[in-house]
């Protein structure tokens, strides 16, 4: 072996091949380790030269030499004269060595400490509140004749979206218990917008709908034969929060007579204010009963593993899709192109416009009725604290404008996935072009996160809020768009001022505990009549 000094009195060890030093004989190896020869005279003899390059000792000592050399030059290319190690030899390109290796992975894991312990994953006081449901020896009484009788059914027709179908089923469920009647499996209308014909076995888990519900409602999968060719009496003019003694007065007559009351488009028909029980039955069907199909429930809980895989994680109900805006009288403010696309749209389809169509944009814009669009969002949570990052998952249709709509939220939070991203090739082809079953999805993923935002109102986001406020109240920003989009059209504003203010106007919307007001919905607020704690207990005795 051949022995090199640096200047820092580091040794370095060359390693010849095996193959090289087996295949000197003795007399060429013991050459090596002579002095060099003398300088040879200018005058050259041809024999001589001829006869040295005849030689094979010559050509394995001249392979030997090249071989020699060329350690020396790659050690001269690869040294650095600022490593702990200046003697070691580089690794492929792509490959990180031992030494730095260690040091770039406790970079990176504290990095991930400081992104978990970030404030904005700070859950709220949940007050102590936890799911109580207990319902009153009344209540109980009344349960008995009512899971005997076998002479009244009601069926529903649900329609619009999941969300909305959700509700209209946990009405239906109260509706048949004031009327004391056994409910049939609620029949899905086909959605006229997403051609969905999914039925209610195929997003819920009926067997475990009616177990849950077996002590208040008697559910059935279809009408008893005796009524199976009797038309139902069809009832359209339920009004708009109706009262039990209203539904009492003008239905329980009809189903006597019929045996059968069939009601369709139950969406806000049964008032907000109910009775105890009946709120706490409402709680019971929206956050026990409605539990979704195995497989959906499957696939959720799956991508939900995948985004907390490398730590907590936030979740966005992004409202940016083409008929949200059309609806809802407002604009995207992507272009002047997609705005005017927009503004025909709705001038040939104004049955479309929700309400209020005396408002112009920029009204309905400061009155926070509009959705936020994707540089409203990203400055808010950035606002809020969110950590450069924060890996997010966003539940929602296609925006109009594409992957260019979201640049705003991907340019400033680049770890942002939705269910295609997350799922593997396959799993989602069995829910494919079946919108009630993606949106069942995006549910369980959102209403799982560390911490949820929805952009804009609406039955998703009212339903999730009050799902996870029943789980413990786990963090869910509420945006307070009516007084800070003032301050987001404010350029004179430092970014420090701004997220100052953004953080106070949201001090109390980030999913604390909230009574129910008269008029809202318990499934959005269980607050008190589905959760209690200590000091609601002792009040109540």
């Amino acid at each position: 072996m051949g022995v090199s000094k640096s200047n820092k009195q580091h040794q370095c060890y060359i390693a010849v091949p095996s193959q090289i030093i087996n295949s000197l004989p003795s007399s060429a190896l013991q050459t090596l380790l002579e002095e060099a020869p003398k300088k040879k005279t200018k005058t050259s003899d041809p024999s001589k030269l001829k006869l040295l390059l005849t030689n094979p000792r010559f050509w394995i000592f001249l392979l030997f030499l090249f071989a020699f050399a060329g350690i020396l030059l790659n050690m001269w290319l690869n040294f650095d004269p600022f490593s702990q190690y200046p003697c070691s030899i580089s690794q492929e390109k792509g490959q990180i060595s031992a030494a730095p290796q260690l040091s770039i992975a406790a970079v990176n894991e504290k990095s991930i400490v400081n992104e978990k312990s970030s404030e904005f994953w700070k859950q709220p006081d949940g007050l102590g509140y936890r799911p109580c449901l207990d319902f009153s020896a009344e209540y109980r009484k009344v349960s008995v004749e009512i899971l005997k009788d076998r002479n009244k059914y009601l069926m529903v027709v649900v329609s619009g979206g999941m969300n909305q179908q959700r509700n209209q089923i946990v009405d239906a469920v109260v509706i048949a218990r004031i009327l004391g009647a056994a409910l049939v499996v609620p029949i899905f209308q086909v959605n006229p917008i997403w051609g969905d014909e999914s039925e209610f076995s195929d997003i819920f888990d009926m067997d475990h709908f009616k177990k849950v519900l077996a002590n208040d409602v008697r559910i059935v999968s279809s009408l008893p034969s005796i009524h199976v060719m009797t038309r139902p009496v069809e009832e359209k003019h339920t009004p708009l929060h109706a009262s039990p003694q209203w539904i009492r007065s003008h239905y329980t007559r009809k189903l006597r007579r019929d045996g059968v009351l069939l009601l369709r488009g139950l969406d806000s028909r049964l008032s907000k204010d109910l009775p105890s029980d009946l709120q706490k039955l409402r709680g019971k069907v929206a956050f026990h009963a409605l539990r979704f199909n195995p497989s959906i429930l499957e696939l959720g809980n799956k991508l939900t593993e995948r985004m907390r895989s490398k730590g907590p994680y936030l979740a966005l109900h992004l409202r940016m899709e083409k008929d949200v805006w059309v609806r809802t009288g407002c604009l995207p403010g992507l272009s002047h192109e997609y705005d005017e696309m927009i503004n025909n749209e709705r001038k040939h389809r104004p049955d479309l416009l929700t309400s209020r169509s005396n408002m112009t944009y920029h009204d309905r814009k400061l009155a926070g009725l509009c959705p936020l669009n994707a540089l409203e969002v990203a400055r808010l949570i950035k606002a809020l604290g969110a950590p450069k990052g924060a890996r997010i998952y966003w539940a929602g249709g296609i925006p109009l404008g594409g992957k260019e709509a979201l640049q705003p939220l991907t340019k400033e939070f680049p770890h942002f996935y939705n269910k295609e991203d997350l799922a593997l090739t396959g799993e989602l082809e069995p829910f494919a072009k079946k919108a009630s079953l993606m949106a069942a999805i995006d549910y369980i993923v959102s209403e799982n996160s560390d911490v949820f935002m929805p952009s804009h109102g609406g039955n998703m986001g009212h339903a999730i809020q009050g799902h996870r406020a029943y789980a413990g109240h786990k963090k869910t920003i509420t945006p307070n768009k009516r007084q800070m989009l003032p301050h987001f059209l404010n350029s004179s504003l430092s970014e420090t001022e701004f997220n100052r203010i953004i953080l106070d106007l949201h001090k109390d919307s980030l999913g604390q505990p909230e009574l129910r007001k008269t008029g809202r919905d318990v499934t959005k607020y269980p607050v008190p009549e589905c959760m209690c704690n200590t000091t609601t207990i002792h009040s109540s005795v």
